[in-house]
């Protein structure tokens, strides 16, 4: 059998949501809360703009993005633009051809001109 129900039971409490961030700390100049996040979901786009060195940003938005997610968004492209941008570097130049070109005058007998 079933238990009774009381009927005092009280209802649960409601927890309150806490707000997110919509200010952030810039990557590259390192200023607390100058990085600002502008959500334009008609649009579906994000501006990341911070207001002390002009770096911005933009990325696509939907019903549920935050600004979070796009200041997220930012440190991951800044990253893999950094990966990328070592991995050119490190690389050796090609030469034009395996063998050196002779520094003096042509030969009688080769076909250069």
């Amino acid at each position: 059998m079933g238990k009774r129900k009381k009927s005092s039971r009280k209802p649960a409490p409601t927890r309150k949501k806490v707000p997110l961030d919509t200010t952030f700390t810039c990557l590259f100049c390192h200023h607390d809360n100058s990085v600002t996040v502008k959500l334009d979901r008609k649009d579906g786009v994000a501006q990341l703009v911070c207001k002390v060195c002009g770096q911005s940003f933009q990325s696509k938005v939907n019903h549920l993005t935050e600004p979070i997610d796009i200041y997220s968004e930012w440190i991951d492209a800044a990253d893999y633009a950094a990966k990328e941008e070592e991995r050119r570097s490190q690389r050796r130049p090609t030469a034009s051809s395996s063998r050196a070109r002779p520094v003096g005058p042509p030969s009688v007998g080769s076909d250069e001109e």
